[in-house]
């Protein structure tokens, strides 16, 4: 019987190349899959008859946008997940749900193989391989681009020789990942990081310095999840979708930063992500007046480590899983509005109403009404800065 390789397949030049690549390779068939996570472009019909016309014995395509809001995306504003403080895992996080499909295909069409086309040097390679073997650990994993030395050039002249249908037009001096969560560009003059990135590197947002009316925007969240915009029901893809638009407008989610990629190296990056900057910054203020202060200060420390892991490729790993419940648990009462202003590329909140609020108003105001008993705190302070009190006359009295 005939080995049989799934590719997860974009439908550019590279992985269309890959499919007769493979198969001349490896002697395999190749199933081709694409999965719609939000990345736009062409149809998926398209894409498809594309795929089997560059070899493909067989070539499925998913419509996963809900799927990814909903199962990826919502997760990740639960966690208020920013890599190094900054990065909203806009490709960590489109990479689980595209191995999740990956792996089905292959059980359904009986594939000992995936393929994708990830080169040696980032983590895309690794997210995609360590959740396939997490799901499915007899499987093998190819890449060509790295295992196999196709490079850009010899892509080109395959396509060329075998007569693929696909277009071998000069390459974009950027390499762009992107999803309804946002987009990724890096590589040409960004690699110097020096450089400062022009206003054609962007698509999801609009210019912040150009002068333009504010926009204020009411965000619901019911137990973590944005329900509604301004009142109206939205599912978690609408609600992306429709702050994609409006944040983007404002200019809202540009990030420039030099991140730690897993493979050891730093790595020049330049995101869009208007969509998910707002519904973070929402969800972080909700969570600031219904989340008690232990568990606050303890969940900032689960972020950062549920942001790490899933940057990392651990999407499907136990600790992930365990952070999750963690992260569910403590959004049991993150419900409420947030009003937000958008405007000058940022997200700024001005107000915050909730059912499950612990903001107290007869506690917090120093004016009549006042219902804090300051008497209790010379005793409280005595007693905290106890310790350290009797610590600090010991180095005294050995100095």
């Amino acid at each position: 019987m005939t080995e049989r390789v799934v590719l997860a397949y974009s439908g550019g030049l590279d992985t269309s190349v890959a499919i007769g690549w493979i198969a001349e390779e490896t002697g395999a068939e190749v199933i081709a899959v694409a999965v719609d996570v939000g990345q736009g472009g062409e149809d998926l019909d398209v894409i498809r008859k594309r795929a089997l016309a560059c070899g493909a014995v067989e070539a499925e395509v998913a419509d996963a946008k809900d799927e990814f809001a909903e199962e990826y995306c919502l997760p990740a504003i639960k966690a208020n997940a920013l890599y190094m403080d900054r990065y909203p895992l806009v490709s960590a996080l489109s990479r689980p749900t595209i191995v999740k499909h990956l792996v089905a295909a292959a059980k359904k069409h009986g594939a000992t193989t995936v393929a994708h086309g990830c080169t040696g040097k980032g983590n895309d390679q690794v997210r995609f391989e360590a959740g396939i073997s997490s799901l499915a650990p007899g499987l093998k994993c190819i890449a060509p681009v790295r295992d196999y030395a196709m490079t850009r050039d010899a892509a080109i002249a395959f396509c060329e020789a075998k007569q693929l249908p696909i277009a071998t037009t000069k390459k974009s001096p950027y390499s762009i990942d992107q999803n309804v969560f946002g987009r990724a560009v890096e590589t040409g003059f960004l690699e110097d990081i020096w450089n400062a990135p022009i206003e054609d590197v962007y698509e999801y947002t609009s210019n912040p310095a150009t002068p333009r009316e504010a926009d204020e925007v009411i965000i619901t969240f019911d137990k973590g999840v944005p329900v509604a915009i301004d009142g109206r029901p939205v599912t978690v893809l609408q609600a992306i979708q429709q702050l994609n638009e409006r944040a983007g407008a404002q200019g809202v989610g540009r990030i420039d930063m030099v991140e730690d990629r897993l493979v050891g190296i730093k790595s020049r990056e330049v995101y869009e992500a208007p969509g998910a900057i707002a519904l973070i910054t929402a969800h972080q203020e909700l969570e600031n007046v219904t989340v008690e202060r232990e568990l606050a200060r303890y969940k900032r420390q689960v972020e950062q480590r549920w942001s790490e892991l899933v940057y990392d490729g651990l999407w499907f790993s136990p600790l992930k899983r365990a952070l999750d419940g963690f992260i569910a648990e403590a959004n049991e009462h993150v419900s409420g509005d947030i009003r937000m202003t958008l405007h000058g590329g940022r997200a700024v909140v001005t107000g915050r109403r909730s059912d499950k609020s612990l903001y107290d108003f007869n506690l917090a105001t120093y004016d009549t009404g006042d219902t804090f008993d300051q008497s209790l705190s010379k005793g409280f302070i005595e007693i905290f800065g106890l310790s350290s009190k009797i610590a600090a006359g010991r180095d005294l009295e050995q100095s």
